[in-house]
C-alpha cells in the first residue's frame, strides 16, 4: 500500500484537554476538573465544499439606522416615493435622479425646442405621457410615473437607463 492511501484511510484521534479556570499550581486539591474532548479527524483535510454548513436564523424588532433621505426638490421626493413603492434601492433612485438632472434638470415643464421632448423625463412625442393622466402637461407626478413605466419597459431599472444614456447620450 502506498503512503496516500495510508494517510487517507487513518483516522487520527485528537484529544484536547481543557482546564477550566486557572488555579495556582501548588494548590493540588482544589484544582478544578478536567474536561476531555475527543474528535476523529481524517488524515487528509477536506476540501471546504465537503464541510457541513451551519446556518441560523433569527429575528429581531430593531429597525436599522437609515441616514435620512429627503431630496430638497418637490419632483425628486415625489420621484423617491415612486421609487420605494417600486422596491428599487436608493442607488436606483441615484441613477434616476442623474439622468433627470441630465435631461430636464427634473423641471416638469422643460421643453426641448430642436425635438418637442417634454417634461421630467422628456417624452418624445410628449404626447405619450397622456396614458398616465390627462394632466401630463402640468403634473410632475403624471410624468413620473410615465417616466419610471418607461424605464421599467425598456431598461428594468433607472441604473439601466443612466447606463444607455452615459453610453450613447440619450435614452
Amino acid at each position: 500500500m502506498d503512503s496516500k492511501r495510508v494517510l487517507s484511510s487513518t483516522l487520527i484521534s485528537v484529544t484536547a484537554i481543557t482546564a477550566l479556570g486557572t488555579p495556582a499550581l501548588a494548590e493540588t486539591e482544589a484544582r478544578p476538573p478536567i474536561q476531555v474532548r475527543t474528535w476523529l479527524t481524517p488524515a487528509v483535510p477536506q476540501t471546504p465544499s465537503r464541510l457541513p454548513v451551519k446556518t441560523r436564523t433569527w429575528t429581531t424588532s430593531a429597525q436599522p439606522k437609515l441616514a435620512s433621505i429627503s431630496p430638497a426638490n418637490r419632483n425628486k421626493k415625489i420621484a423617491l416615493g415612486h421609487v420605494v413603492r417600486r422596491s428599487w434601492n436608493y442607488r436606483e433612485f441615484r441613477c434616476l435622479d442623474n439622468l433627470w438632472t441630465r435631461e430636464s434638470g427634473w423641471n416638469h415643464r422643460a421643453h426641448n425646442r430642436s425635438s418637442g421632448a417634454y417634461g421630467i423625463p422628456q417624452a418624445l412625442p410628449a404626447g405619450k405621457m397622456s396614458v398616465s393622466g390627462r394632466d401630463w402637461r402640468s403634473n410632475p407626478e403624471t410624468q413620473i410615473r410615465w417616466g419610471l413605466a418607461y424605464i421599467k419597459g425598456r431598461y428594468g431599472r433607472p441604473c439601466g437607463a443612466w447606463g444607455h444614456f452615459r453610453s450613447h447620450n440619450w435614452y
